[in-house]
């Protein structure tokens, strides 16, 4: 698998993005928020949650279970990394990249600080959702509405805390003025708070 590790010398954490379908590594959003989240002292890691070969399959795109196991080994490998020694780990999903983010830190073993969905469906994560552990914010477009319901839906399974917030305006994608950046100061808070308490 194929990524890109950024890691500030004073990272309070790394946060693992889990993209959506018909997204890589390179999507343009994923790596505007993850700039964001540098330079507020937050390591990254943007990775391809498939190879090309199993992209052009689209049941791999939408197996849930495949993508957490990849998340999943990929947050294994950056604990083993020195300069991620000891930081918590956070996820940040979009579309179907957050129910494996859920699905993924539903696992006993698998320690999470924080979760961000983005226009997520974690709904997808179904019986999954009620042994998520980490503090999970929900962030959806207020011009989103089916996926505002899904959300509220999926939340009342999740027995940690979490919050949804809406983004006034803001259809799926968070293309208009504004609402990108909204998504990446809301992810950068809950990250912070929230590594911070795991830290002290």
């Amino acid at each position: 698998m194929e990524g890109d590790l950024v890691i500030p010398d004073t990272a309070q954490g790394v946060v693992v993005f889990a993209h959506g379908s018909g997204s890589s590594r390179h999507s343009p959003r994923n790596r505007y928020v993850a700039e964001v989240l540098s330079k507020a002292g937050l390591g990254t890691l943007l990775f391809d949650l498939l190879t090309p070969d199993e992209e052009s399959d689209r049941a791999n795109v939408f197996d849930i279970g495949l993508l957490a196991e990849r998340l999943r080994e990929s947050t294994a490998w950056v604990r083993g990394q020195d300069a991620a020694a000891g930081l918590p780990v956070g996820y940040f999903g979009a579309s179907t990249g957050a129910a494996a983010a859920l699905w993924a830190a539903a696992e006993p073993d698998n320690e999470i600080a924080a979760i961000v969905s983005r226009g997520g469906r974690p709904d997808l994560a179904g019986p999954r959702l009620a042994a998520v552990r980490a503090p999970t914010l929900l962030i959806v477009g207020g011009r989103d509405p089916i996926v505002v319901k899904l959300n509220e839906e999926a939340q009342r399974h999740l027995h940690a805390e979490s919050r949804i917030t809406v983004v006034p305006g803001a259809t799926h994608l968070f293309e208009e003025p504004g609402a990108l950046e909204a998504v990446a100061e809301h992810a950068r808070d809950w990250f912070s708070t929230h590594f911070l308490q795991v830290s002290t």
